[in-house]
């Protein structure tokens, strides 16, 4: 789990910094690379949970 929340506070902070150059600077790329970290964390997260999953599916068994 100290991967997820590694993961999670990573990812907050590069979208808070990205949101922060585009209050400063108004260009729209910073807008753009928000949405693909956010794309980008959802996907690894759901990877790393499915992982978690089938792991403890695997030990069960």
């Amino acid at each position: 789990m100290l991967i997820v929340r590694l993961l999670l506070f990573l990812s907050i902070g590069t979208i808070v910094a990205a949101a922060l150059l585009y209050l400063f600077k108004r260009d729209r790329r910073y807008l753009h690379f928000i949405v693909l970290v956010g794309k980008f964390t959802i996907y690894l997260l759901a990877g790393v949970l499915l992982f978690f999953l089938f792991e403890r599916l695997v030990l069960m068994a």
